[in-house]
């Protein structure tokens, strides 16, 4: 792995690259069963973030699940 640069939200995180979805989001604090993906304009299922990879380059939009009523 080498230290590169993903697109987070539209903001530039430095990360450890290659990985997969979900070692990127627990990298950055968050519980992937928490959150919904889309990679470069792709939804991905929460089944696919151990075995998706992320490169340096990618754009990832990451929203966080909230439960309420």
């Amino acid at each position: 792995m080498a230290a590169g640069v993903v697109h987070a939200n539209g903001h530039p995180v430095n990360s450890e690259v290659p990985c997969t979805i979900e070692q990127f989001l627990r990298a950055q604090g968050l519980y992937p069963r928490s959150v919904v993906v889309e990679r470069n304009g792709e939804a991905v299922a929460p089944s696919e973030f151990p075995h998706r990879t992320v490169q340096a380059g990618d754009r990832l939009e990451i929203v966080k699940i909230v439960a309420g009523g």
